[in-house]
């Protein structure tokens, strides 16, 4: 393919005109050609194919829209690994291709290649609002669009996401952080108070616009602010998928994705500050059983939802297989995913497309984790037993015992939170049994199960001299602090002070980019300068304190090394780098360590810290500003920037109303602002 094509391919995505020009495959290593435009450009009608995704729900209306690909048909109904085809048959957009592929402008602007989409458009209006989710009304609830979960955003691969966010809270300001999502060039949409904007004050809006690179299932969540930063376990989390190809073979998703959560009923902010967490229960969907719990002093006369459910059909001579999206939303507890008497294949852990050819019983998640699995509809009997006979079979959500953050409740029906059923008619309990084999240890999935399809090379670290950065999670509980709860650090082994994260809310890092004095070391900012593109950072994170799910934002990472003393055998080493696994959340086991490493591509400040909530709000993060040789003014330096003129737009609008403390969520009263990390 000629440059200019690309070039033409590359404006498509950017501001989704029409255009015939063949994509080659695989999508790497762009040609050094002469610019050279065709004289057919294809700049015609739309004339390409409009259809419903295979990974859409049982049901639903949505399509996927490629019309401005004119002479490209939709493969995937027959395929599930390919997704566009061209007229000819040779080209192709599928599992395969290299989704982080890139393309540079003539003026200079590196951008996606991707399909060319449509942008959809989606409004999330934020209010205060009782739920009742497990038979118990939980009074200080928070949702999207009054529902919880919220809405289920969908897109397609290679569509734009416009999402306006109306924040219509009391006394807290927000911001949407679309988890997993690499928000390529886009790090400024990335959601996260302090670092990539303000917090949207109360009755202000702000739009976010990014493109879809990636395909597969994700959560969009709230970072709520205003004295306290872990509302998102209060009910402000939903689903987002972008569909794309998989690379197994499936036949029908059956529903939306299944969120799984601890919940609670009272507020975050104070369960984090010491008091009891108040009836802890376990949702799946949205959807849970309180008197699962054998408390005592509930209310009488109860009205319990009725389970999360899902119908498979039965007695086919072939089968079917379902697609299912699981996704761990909670704000402090691992889990055990399983379905009785039925396999899991994973085909996709986060982002990351995996080869599919990992089968297994169960699944544990951690925070922030994401799979993508197929679950033929064919129960599988243990030895010595009988598959019932109503065709009923428990959904479990088990909670990972030994992790020290997430303690067992009591009874022995806690798990069961949902129920697959052949019989859709039916309303009786399941009387199956668990899978014999089901490990409840505090792990992550054996890394070496999960294969990309789409290979990374991974060479020798170039950030810190060529060493790579090594980072520590540590504990403290200091009569004098910081700030009212600082406790955990992830801090460069080579400091001297112990320093919580703590982001500033009216100053976030993305106005401060090209910042070339001292960083306050509050900020916990770990710069990496002067690299290109095809530059490694190697990051390794050891913790003398506890077991924590790490997640980096704006990036897949590759996991080259994983040292668990707890569970050896969940310990992972590689020599070969040619295809390491990767994904975008590791778990950090208690005294030990993981390495991992990621290109230097995407210039901006990133986030990395502990996915749970408490531990994220005591300062177990940092920032990651990462600057380009070739790029040092990552973004314009002067307010003619759209993008920079709406971040002071929002931080001009939040410092106002910031500074009269009657609007605070505590009011008057409190006697301090801002008493976590932020984030």
């Amino acid at each position: 393919m000629l440059l200019g094509q690309k070039f033409l391919t590359a404006l498509t995505c950017l501001f989704g005109f029409g255009t015939d020009l063949p994509l080659q495959k695989p999508l790497q290593d762009l040609d050094r050609v002469p610019l050279d435009l065709p004289s057919d450009h294809g700049l015609g009608p739309p004339r390409g194919p409009i259809f419903k995704p295979p990974g859409a729900a049982d049901g639903s209306n949505f399509t996927c829209d490629y019309s401005a690909m004119k002479g490209w048909s939709e493969c995937s109904s027959t395929n599930r690994r390919c997704w566009l085809v061209d007229g000819s048959g040779k080209n192709q957009w599928n599992i395969e291709t290299n989704y982080e592929a890139t393309t540079t402008l003539p003026d200079g602007t590196v951008v996606p290649l991707t399909p060319t989409g449509i942008t959809r458009q989606y409004t999330l209006n934020l209010t205060n609002h009782v739920i009742n989710a497990d038979g118990l009304d939980f009074e200080q609830g928070k949702w999207f669009n009054e529902q919880y979960p919220g809405p289920w955003i969908q897109a397609c691969w290679g569509d734009t996401i416009e999402v306006t966010v109306i924040n219509n809270l009391k006394g807290n300001g927000t911001s949407i952080h679309w988890h997993g999502i690499r928000q390529f060039r886009t790090m400024h949409m990335d959601g996260v108070n302090g670092v990539t904007q303000c917090p949207i004050r109360p009755s202000d809006s702000f739009t976010y616009k990014f493109l879809a690179t990636q395909y597969g299932s994700s959560w969009y969540v709230n970072r709520l602010h205003s004295h306290y930063s872990v509302q998102y376990a209060d009910g402000l989390v939903a689903p987002i998928t972008i569909h794309g190809p998989s690379s197994q073979q499936y036949d029908i998703a059956p529903d939306i994705p299944l969120l799984i959560t601890d919940w609670a009923h009272n507020s975050a902010y104070e369960f984090i500050s010491g008091a009891d967490i108040l009836y802890p229960t376990i949702l799946l969907n949205g959807k849970g059983n309180v008197t699962a719990f054998d408390y005592t002093g509930l209310p009488s006369n109860l009205t319990i939802p009725t389970p999360y459910t899902l119908s498979f059909e039965a007695n086919r001579a072939k089968p079917l297989k379902y697609l299912l999206r699981i996704i761990n939303t909670s704000f402090q507890t691992p889990f055990v995913f399983s379905i009785d008497n039925h396999q899991l294949q994973v085909v996709e852990a986060d982002f990351v497309p995996i080869d599919g050819t990992y089968i297994t019983s169960h699944l544990h998640i951690g925070i922030g984790q994401r799979y993508q699995v197929i679950v033929e509809a064919l129960p599988i009997p243990y030895p010595n037993q009988k598959l019932p006979t109503d065709g009923n079979y428990w959904i479990r959500t088990d909670i990972i015992g030994d992790c020290p953050d997430a303690p067992i409740p009591p009874g022995d029906t806690y798990m069961k939170t949902g129920i697959l059923r052949y019989d859709s008619s039916s309303t009786a309990k399941p009387s199956t049994q668990p899978w014999p084999d089901l490990d409840r240890n505090c792990i992550e999935e054996p890394l070496a199960n999960l294969k990309p399809v789409v290979a990374w090379n991974v060479t020798k670290p170039s950030n810190n001299k060529g060493q790579g950065e090594n980072e520590e999670i540590s504990f403290k509980n200091l009569l004098k602090k910081p700030f009212p709860l600082a406790g955990f650090a992830l801090n460069p082994t080579t400091i001297q002070n112990w320093t919580p994260l703590q982001v500033d809310y009216s100053d976030p890092t993305f106005l401060n980019l090209n910042n070339t004095g001292p960083w306050k070391p509050s900020a916990m900012v770990v710069l990496e300068d002067n690299l290109t593109s095809t530059d490694w950072i190697f990051l390794q994170i050891s913790s003398i304190a506890g077991t924590h799910p790490i997640h980096l934002h704006g990036h897949d990472f590759a996991i080259l090394d994983k040292q668990d003393p707890n569970h050896p055998t969940n310990s992972f080493t590689i020599q070969d780098w040619s295809n390491p696994p990767r994904r975008d959340v590791i778990l950090v086991p208690n005294r030990g360590s993981v390495t991992i490493a990621f290109h230097a591509d995407n210039p901006g400040a990133w986030l990395v810290h502990c996915h749970i909530a408490a531990h994220a709000a005591m300062g177990l993060g940092l920032q990651i500003l990462e600057r380009r040789a070739d790029a040092q003014q990552i973004w314009p330096s002067n307010a003619t920037s759209h993008a920079i003129q709406e971040a002071n737009r929002v931080c001009e609008n939040w410092r106002s109303w910031q500074a009269v403390c009657k609007n605070w969520w505590d009011g008057c009263d409190g006697d301090v602002f801002q008493n976590d990390s932020g984030v």
